[in-house]
């Protein structure tokens, strides 16, 4: 009898583990379609010149190695990785490679952000004091110089997404000097560190790229009621089927980590590591403006569900109608025209092809992207509903045009 029990228990147990595994199957991300480059109007043969570019990068040792990815019409039809990731360890580039994308971070915050404000627990006319008190006590210094004033008015989660907020970027020598950004700090003392510096102009005046997105990740925090982390990892990642990509690389990650390398005036190329707490380790600071590793397939995924307008296999992250305000500029036509006049800025933390001409590797009116200054960098056509991501890691980050001369390629490559 407790033989026959024991029998009935495993084969319960097998069953229960089976239905299970069903379960998870049923609910995990559907995996992106796939397709020849044929089917969706792409040539198999002109593609393979995009490739040999990146071969002929790596041959000339401009860059160790990359990993690029196409997308047209919803299929992913090109994946191509070359190279090392590292000189040293000799491992060869894969399609999981690990890139830090550095400020491709921010479009993921951005999505974060809209996100909330879709639910209605922000609204983009928020004064970020409303969730941050120590904005309140912000004061303007003109370029950095003369006396300190009160701004015009408040800095607002719009300000923070559109770059207009005042406030400046990490490398800056002001922030360097007043030592507003590490990442062995927490984001509470960041926000902290960040409004006892000055604001460089009034909110609302001018594009000024900036730290607002890290500001803008604390804010996620304080609404969501959950870390950074955990709502970008819960909200956006898991659901798009992006488990490659997170804050740090840990123990098993760390394999397929590439490594950074600059490029003396010489040739020569040697290791560099960016951060004092490097990526190999959980950071203190999660940021939102530069703090993701991911991969070429992960942040395909990404980008298409925005061109999807916020769904990607089923999985609505965005109403239609908020990504179609994402991915337009936003700048008002003074910014705009001080920034530069034929690419302007989207909510979606991307620059947006408003003109003619182009910003290299962006250059169909409505087109937009954004890029990391480690050496990758995202495009999205929607009128050609094409997809790419080009990931290198290098210093500096588009060696000899690499971006261009790619994306050149893969343009040629469409036949229909």
């Amino acid at each position: 009898m407790l033989k026959r029990t024991i029998t009935r228990l495993r084969v319960g147990g097998a069953l229960l583990t089976a239905v299970l595994a069903l379960r998870v199957v049923e609910s995990a991300p559907p995996l992106m379609p796939r397709a020849i480059p044929d089917a969706v109007g792409m040539s198999t043969e002109r593609l393979q010149i995009a490739t040999a570019i990146l071969r002929q990068y790596v041959a000339d040792r401009k860059i160790a190695g990359a990993v690029a990815a196409v997308a047209r019409r919803g299929k992913l039809i090109y994946l191509e990785p070359v190279g090392l990731q590292s000189f040293e360890s000799r491992a060869p580039m894969t399609d999981r490679s690990l890139f830090r994308i550095y400020s491709m971070t921010k479009s993921v915050t951005a999505v974060a952000v809209m996100m909330l404000v879709e639910e209605g627990k922000l609204h983009l006319t928020d004064p970020a004091s409303k969730f941050l008190p120590e904005f309140k006590n912000v004061m303007v210094q003109e370029a950095g110089a003369g006396a300190p004033r009160k701004p015009s008015r408040e800095i607002t989660i719009n300000d923070l997404l559109l770059h207009t907020s005042g406030l400046s970027h990490r490398t800056s020598d002001l922030y360097r000097r007043l030592q507003v950004r590490s990442r062995s700090i927490a984001l509470p003392q960041f926000v902290v560190n960040i409004t006892k510096a000055p604001l460089l102009e009034d909110p609302g005046t001018r594009f000024r790229y900036s730290e607002g997105t890290t500001v803008l990740g604390r804010i996620v925090e304080v609404v969501s009621k959950q870390s950074f982390e955990a709502f970008v990892t819960t909200r956006i990642l898991q659901p798009l089927g992006m488990s490659d990509t997170a804050f740090w690389a840990d123990a098993a990650a760390k394999p397929r980590l590439t490594t950074v390398y600059q490029r003396a005036q010489d040739g020569t190329m040697a290791p560099f590591e960016i951060e004092e707490v490097p990526f190999t380790e959980k950071p203190a600071l999660l940021e939102g403006a530069v703090g993701l590793i991911s991969t070429a397939e992960d942040f395909v995924r990404f980008s298409q569900m925005l061109l999807n307008k916020g769904e990607l296999g089923g999985v609505r992250l965005l109403k239609p109608e908020t990504v179609a305000s994402m991915t337009v500029n936003s700048l008002s036509a003074p910014i705009l025209k001080e920034k530069g006049g034929n690419v302007g800025w989207g909510l979606a933390n991307v620059d947006v092809v408003v003109g003619e001409g182009s910003r290299g590797y962006l250059s169909a009116i409505g087109e937009y992207g954004w890029d990391g200054s480690a050496g990758t960098f995202f495009a999205v056509d929607p009128s050609k509903q094409l997809v790419v991501t080009l990931m290198t890691q290098n210093l500096p980050a588009n060696p000899d045009q690499l971006r261009q001369k790619w994306k050149a390629a893969v343009l040629q490559s469409i036949v229909d």
